[in-house]
């Protein structure tokens, strides 16, 4: 009860104001209308990778990838391209120390979904950093998403249940198929996890060789079902 009175006090004080443009922003967030409305969001996913499919496909079949060659993980959940403003709000997040930008994200993420008919989750997972990155950076950027999504679902989120047990190099510049090399075996789990669906929280996945590694390191311990929900989603030329 505290801190709802807290939250409310601080409300009136500061007001939302868009991190795009200026104004005011609506609905508790610090994004207007306008910017919003302008978001680059995916039409029409695949229902496997998440990566936009042509208006001429049909509804509910996967792209032609996804047919041959399925990926580790069930459902790849992203509601916007990695177009538009979408890069400045993960970047400004992810390398610029912007951690009012967690909220926002998590917050977009959660209404998205709460517009969709994607299946909850047991338990939310960041994908983790390594160590020596977390030290740099001083903070796991899916890790904070991940807490406004936790909170506002009423879901559990498992922060050290997984951790990264080598430092990769950097993914930029590698093909898909160098990128699967780079991770495999990367991670690992530090404990038993007493579910059957997971769902992984991330900022943004390109060819998806990050999440795949961590799928593939819960299935193998068990877990029936792998979602990755993230942010916003991305082809390799973007990269």
């Amino acid at each position: 009860m505290v801190n709802k009175w807290i939250e409310l006090a601080l409300s009136g004080v500061y007001a939302p104001v868009c991190v795009l443009c200026g104004t005011a922003g609506q609905s508790g967030l610090d994004l207007c209308l306008g910017c919003r409305a302008d978001l680059p969001r995916i039409a029409r996913p695949c229902p496997r990778c998440g990566l936009p499919l042509p208006d001429t496909s049909n509804p509910g079949t996967p792209c032609g990838t996804c047919q041959q060659i399925g990926p580790q993980y069930d459902r790849c959940w992203a509601p916007f391209a990695y177009s538009g403003p979408i890069p400045y709000l993960i970047t400004g997040l992810k390398f610029r120390s912007r951690l009012a930008f967690a909220r926002l994200l998590g917050e977009l993420l959660v209404d998205a979904l709460r517009h969709s008919r994607v299946r909850y989750p047991e338990l939310l997972l960041p994908v983790p950093l390594h160590r020596s990155r977390l030290r740099e950076r001083g903070y796991n950027q899916a890790l904070e998403v991940g807490r406004h999504i936790a909170k506002r679902i009423q879901i559990p989120l498992a922060a050290r249940a997984c951790i990264r047990t080598r430092h990769t190099a950097p993914q930029v510049g590698l093909d898909r198929t160098l990128r699967h090399r780079n991770m495999r075996g990367a991670f690992a789990l530090t404990e038993r996890l007493p579910v059957r669906h997971v769902a992984l929280i991330d900022d943004v996945v390109s060819t998806g060789s990050t999440v795949e590694e961590v799928a593939r390191t819960l299935k193998a311990a068990g877990i029936a079902r792998v979602d990755v929900w993230a942010v916003a989603r991305a082809t390799l030329d973007r990269f």
